[in-house]
Formats: structure tokens, C-alpha cells, sequence
């Protein structure tokens, strides 16, 4: 695809890199389907261009990724690919196997950015939630702002993430934490538990970034390209590959729960935004939680039973 007819990101090369920015920002760059092809698309033109030593991949506007685009307007926006329907992913998915496999389909595009020869920096603000963290973990050094909101809230009502390098960066116990609460951390914090490699203020951002890149186009792509490769088949050994199929089919049973119909429900007769505020208002609000937690135990905790 010519870059010309990029319409979802915004590509730039100079100085031994390319730039690509995830360009839907009144979306807070929502992954489309259309946006991940666009992205496998420019990262494999940068991966063969010898001009380049390093990607930067970044998000205009407030943000670097608010998650997967589940808004069924698309279509409406001239988003008229058949296979760009993440409703039917999370909501009305007709049998595992199609889950799994749309899923799987969308994972081939983001894990160029594992499998192409040249390093990655991914540079992140404002809210990297659900399919940012799918996309930017799997670059191979991450940069945030300080402010950052970094969480996998979908955890919560909907599923898991159809992606995993969580335990890979951080260890089980800080992996479970996230995906087992979908509660949010700063940029800090991600850099306090090795989830990014440095967290900056959010004005010196793309300084540090550049920076970074700057002494990437200073060693042979040969050399970034075989020592790259080093580190992600250690992982790969690690059962890293594999594990990414296997976070789509574990997402794809969750999906399968009786649980889902809550969410598919609100969410058909109440809207998106209803259905989000149900999902997480709970965890950011006391008095919700309170009220959530009367409704579904009215009994209070329970006597210690007697010796």
C-alpha cells in the first residue's frame, strides 16, 4: 500500500527512522481493523527500506491508544471492510471458532512489529487502555509519559486481552494484578515494575525518544536487526509466540461465558458509553461499589464459624 493511501496513520523517515503515528485522534486512535493493516503495512515498507534503522510508533492528539474501535459508526465513516467489526468480536460472536479466528487475524497484523528485523520504540501518553497495551507491548523498548494511564479494563466484563506479553514484561504476580482488577497505572508505576523502560515528564517525551533513536541510526541495521532477534527468540523459547495464539482462544472462551450477556445486553439496549460506565464505575466509585457489592451480597460478611 503507497503511503499516499494511508488513511489511519501518518508516516515520516528522516535521519535513520521512521515516524509512524497512529492518526484517528478524534478516536483517541481506536484500533480499526483498517488502522492494523495500515500499521503492518508501514512497518514492513520501514523493515525494508535500508535507509532506516528504527521505528518510532506514537499516537497524535491525547493519546497513544484508547483501546480496540467497538463504536458500529465505522461503517458510517466510509470503515467499510467486511472484517472490520470488533461488535461482532466482543458482542455477537456467532461460534468460538470464528471468535478465535477474527482475533487471530488481527493478531497477524500487530505481531509485525515482533517479527520485523528492526527495533521498535513505542512512544506513549495519555491513555494507552485494552488494544494499546496489545499493540505497544510488543515493541521493543517503551518510553512514557509520567502521566500515562496504562490498563486493561475490559478485564472486568468482557474478556481478556487477545494478546499477552503482560507476564514476559513483569513477572505472574503484577501480570495477575492487571488482569485481574483492569485497574489503571501511571506511566511511573509501569516504570517502577519494568512495564516500560523509562517514564519521562510529559514534555520531555519525544526529546528522550528521539533521543533513544538517535543512537539506534548510529549502529548498522545488521546489527540491530541480529541482536533484536536474539532477545525475541529467547522469548520465543520462552513460549512467547505461542503464547500470544493462546491469549486468543482463552479470550475467545471467555467471550463464550454466560457472564458476556450482561455486557451484550446493556450495551445493545443502553449504548456504548452505558455500558462502559457499568463496567467500570464500580471500581472508580465508592458509593457505586457499595451499591454493587449490597445488591449482590445483602448478607454482609459472614460469622467465622464457631470451633
Amino acid at each position: 500500500m503507497p503511503k499516499s493511501e494511508y488513511e489511519t496513520i501518518i508516516v515520516e523517515k528522516e535521519r535513520g527512522r521512521a515516524r509512524i503515528t497512529l492518526n484517528r485522534p478524534e478516536k483517541l486512535n481506536a484500533l480499526s481493523r483498517r488502522l492494523q493493516q495500515e500499521l503492518a503495512q508501514a512497518m514492513w515498507d520501514a523493515d525494508q527500506d535500508t535507509t532506516v534503522h528504527c521505528v518510532i510508533l506514537r499516537g497524535a492528539g491525547r493519546a497513544f491508544c484508547a483501546g480496540y474501535d467497538l463504536t458500529p459508526e465505522r461503517r458510517r465513516e466510509g470503515e467499510s471492510d467486511a472484517r472490520d467489526d470488533y461488535p461482532e468480536i466482543y458482542r455477537n460472536s456467532a461460534a468460538f471458532d470464528d471468535d478465535t479466528w477474527r482475533m487471530e487475524d488481527a493478531q497477524r497484523d500487530r505481531m509485525t512489529i515482533f517479527d520485523m528485523h528492526k527495533p521498535v520504540i513505542g512512544q506513549v501518553h495519555g491513555y494507552v487502555v485494552a488494544g494499546g497495551t496489545d499493540l505497544v507491548f510488543l515493541c521493543d523498548m517503551v518510553i512514557a509519559a509520567e502521566d500515562t494511564r496504562i490498563g486493561f479494563p475490559p478485564v472486568r466484563a468482557m474478556g481478556g486481552p487477545p494478546a499477552h506479553m503482560w507476564t514476559y514484561h513483569v513477572g505472574p504476580q503484577w501480570a495477575k494484578y492487571m488482569l485481574l482488577t483492569g485497574e489503571y497505572i501511571t506511566g511511573k508505576d509501569a516504570e517502577r515494575i519494568g512495564l516500560v523502560l523509562k517514564a519521562v515528564p510529559a514534555e520531555q517525551l519525544t526529546e528522550t525518544v528521539e533521543e533513544l533513536a538517535d543512537r539506534l541510526a548510529m549502529v548498522h541495521p545488521d546489527f540491530l536487526s541480529g541482536n533484536k532477534r536474539a532477545v525475541n527468540l529467547a522469548l520465543e523459547l520462552q513460549g512467547a509466540r505461542t503464547m500470544q495464539r493462546l491469549a486468543a482462544e482463552l479470550d475467545a472462551r471467555m467471550h463464550a461465558s454466560p457472564a458476556m450477556e450482561d455486557w451484550r445486553k446493556l450495551n445493545r439496549d443502553e449504548g456504548l458509553k452505558n455500558a462502559l460506565q457499568w463496567r467500570d464505575g464500580r471500581f472508580s466509585n465508592v458509593e457505586q461499589r457499595r451499591a454493587w457489592q449490597q445488591e449482590h451480597w445483602p448478607e454482609g460478611p459472614r460469622e467465622p464459624a464457631k470451633a
